[in-house]
């Protein structure tokens, strides 16, 4: 089959391409590949111009989530453009950690407020703002993360405001599902290595460790998050609705590996 993705000039929306590293530009450049026609949003300017490289050609729109004025001024813009959207991918996040990682008790109110507005209530803003330019059968796709059960300390407080991303799902999917057939689904994947990540305290080893957890004994590919992405946005999963779906090569199968136990145990 030589268009699997059945993605042949079918119109995305990408939000959330900050480097060439990211999540979004990845999973853009599949379904691009597939031959669809990616429109993008970024925060600012300032990230407007840091990609304008890896963008070049390609429509690219401002919208910082955080001010819902721009949230319209975006779907004007978009609505200008005469054209319905096959598929969203809302690949936005940001946990402000500029006073350290503290204990989860001790989280700052207005850090974690903002990080529920930008990561997880954006969705739901976003999805609201562009629901009539979006196809009947749209398929919306956000990034999540492969559990947010483990209590992770380098993660900080970022885990229960994925988990309520995750909630959400199930709440646009059924509340969209009264005027159209628009799926919502998230990829969650383990433990990657992009920018944004890097900037997190104690992430590096935390993604080493990760490694050794992984049967495979190599870390989980950006790529390979961003190949169930674009399953998502295409027709072949039509069937899947409001569910994440975890992508972390296997990792959380293997937490009791005996050559790791035997390491923590015995050290040398």
């Amino acid at each position: 089959m030589t268009d699997f993705l059945q993605l042949q000039e079918k119109s995305i929306l990408i939000l959330g391409v900050a480097n060439r590293k990211s999540v979004a530009a990845h999973v853009a450049r599949i379904v691009e590949e597939a031959g669809a026609r990616c429109v993008y949003v970024v925060r600012d300017d300032a990230v407007r111009a840091a990609t304008a490289a890896l963008l070049a050609g390609r429509d690219v729109y401002t919208c910082n989530v955080e001010r819902p004025e721009e949230i319209a001024q975006l779907r004007d813009a978009l609505a200008a453009r005469g054209e319905r959207f096959a598929g969203l991918v809302h690949s936005i996040a940001f946990a402000d950690y500029s006073e350290g990682i503290k204990p989860f008790h001790a989280t700052p109110r207005a850090a974690f407020l903002q990080a529920v507005d930008v990561s997880c209530y954006s969705l739901i803003a976003v999805a609201d703002a562009v629901k009539d330019l979006l196809e009947p059968d749209a398929s919306v796709v956000t990034i999540s993360i492969s559990t947010t059960q483990m209590a992770s300390e380098n993660y900080g407080f970022m885990a229960p405001i994925k988990a309520a991303l995750d909630s959400s799902l199930a709440f646009l999917a059924k509340s969209f599902s009264r005027f159209s057939r628009v799926r919502f689904n998230a990829v969650a994947p383990g433990l990657l290595k992009t920018s944004a990540s890097a900037g997190i305290p104690g992430y590096v080893d935390a993604y080493l460790y990760a490694e050794q957890v992984i049967p495979r004994k190599e870390a989980l590919r950006t790529e390979e998050a961003a190949q169930v992405a674009a399953f998502l946005l295409s027709p072949r999963s039509s069937g899947i609705n409001a569910q994440r779906i975890v992508v972390d090569a296997g990792m959380s199968i293997n937490y009791f590996d005996a050559d790791l136990v035997r390491r923590a145990m015995r050290p040398e």
